[in-house]
């Protein structure tokens, strides 16, 4: 019997990619062919690399490859199992430690990712009868935990300190826990959250208080403790949520709190109940990263000498570097503004061209018409290779009139 012709149910995911390259915001992935560094290799070109969250330079640091290296050799490359079966190796115990005496907090807990991180803790500690009270510029994470969760969402306008207290006070009579969440630093605008006036919030309605302090972790505080030591807050904020993927140079997210929080996530983390642990290198990679935290805060220092150089050049030249139609930056997250979405993905290609890898970040990244190219400073960027960059950017700007 003739077998019918079989109609593609996924069409309509070619139908959405046609759209997506008819309004010029689609894209194929760049790859890397050599080390993550300030001047690398992608699709064959050299480049200057302004789009990593490699800040520190700790993706290639010869301390940080020798305990992956050493790690390995001992343990080999894989736990073999989930957290909660047969994969806590003792290393895991040791990264986790570390984490907590660094960031002041009785235990910690890793994640396979920054993601999980977020979307399983927040998933965890609500559910369907609590509220969730939480910036409008969120990490994806953040809101992907909360739809989890099933708890009500109520979004205050971005650091907006009287919308929070409007939106707690909304809540304040109704049954159900209150969680007041927000990023340490917004990873697209690169501004810092008010984390004080958060925290007086928190505590004058009882709510629980959350950091996602992702891209503040290695940045900002004492030897890169984040945002809670930046504002001086410890002992306010509940639950701190980092990151091992970005600064750390490795991968993985954490979450520091107390002992009893981060034993329920133990039991009722979903990504921590069904994700098999990292491997030992990378444990051992990270444990090596703390280290060099505390020991070569010049890495943190010429970072913000580069933040600084790369700020105020980059608005002499005369490019939107937030202020104006989006918050301003307070970090080593530079966006350039351009607002169109086609528009900027052809200044990124553009810019490609010319030797300079600055990613266009398009909706729904972020909102249609705030498109940007967001450049990131880190500690390995020297001034002749920043110089290099800001003479293609005022190039490039002023072929296709966005600079005067």
């Amino acid at each position: 019997m003739p077998t019918a012709t079989r109609t593609n149910p996924l069409s309509y995911l070619t139908d959405q990619l046609n759209e997506l390259k008819s309004k010029g915001t689609h894209f194929k992935l760049r790859v890397l062919e050599d080390e993550q560094a300030p001047e690398c290799t992608f699709d064959g070109k050299r480049v200057i690399n302004l789009a990593s969250n490699n800040y520190l330079g700790l993706t290639t640091h010869p301390k940080l490859r020798e305990a992956a290296l050493e790690a390995t050799r001992k343990y080999g490359v894989g736990s073999g199992a989930v957290r909660t079966i047969a994969g806590t190796m003792k290393i895991h115990m040791e990264l986790e430690e570390k984490i907590a005496r660094f960031k002041n907090v009785e235990a910690c807990v890793v994640f396979q990712s920054g993601f999980a991180a977020n979307a399983g803790t927040v998933s965890a500690v609500l559910g369907k009868e609590d509220f969730i009270i939480s910036d409008q510029l969120n990490h994806a994470s953040i809101i992907d935990g909360a739809r989890l969760s099933r708890a009500k969402i109520l979004v205050f306008n971005h650091k907006d300190l009287a919308h929070a207290e409007q939106q707690l006070a909304s809540v304040q009579d109704q049954p159900g826990r209150k969680l007041l969440i927000t990023d340490g630093v917004f990873s697209m605008d690169g501004d810092i959250g008010p984390l004080p006036g958060l925290c007086d919030l928190a505590e004058k309605y009882g709510a629980i208080m959350m950091v996602d302090d992702a891209h503040a972790s290695g940045v900002l505080g004492r030897n890169g403790r984040g945002t809670i030591d930046h504002f001086h807050q410890h002992g306010r904020v509940d639950i701190q949520v980092g990151t091992l993927s970005k600064a750390i140079g490795a991968l993985g997210g954490y979450v520091c709190g107390t002992r009893d929080l981060i034993d329920y996530l133990y039991h009722r983390a979903r990504p921590f109940l069904f994700s098999t642990s990292h491997p030992p290198s990378v444990a051992a990679t990270c444990i090596a990263a703390f280290d060099v935290l505390e020991q070569e805060p010049e890495r943190i220092d010429k970072l913000w000498e580069n933040t600084r150089f790369w700020k105020k050049e980059l608005g002499l030249l005369g490019f939107d570097i937030g202020g104006k139609t989006t918050p301003a930056s307070e970090t080593p997250i530079t966006p350039i503004i351009l607002g169109d979405g086609a528009r900027t993905m052809e200044f990124s290609r553009e810019l490609f061209q010319e030797g300079v890898l600055g990613t266009g970040i398009a909706f729904p990244t972020v909102p249609e018409g705030k498109a940007r190219v967001r450049t990131i400073m880190t500690s390995g960027h020297t001034q002749q290779e920043l110089q290099r960059a800001l003479e293609v950017l005022q190039k490039v700007g002023k072929q296709m009139g966005i600079l005067g």
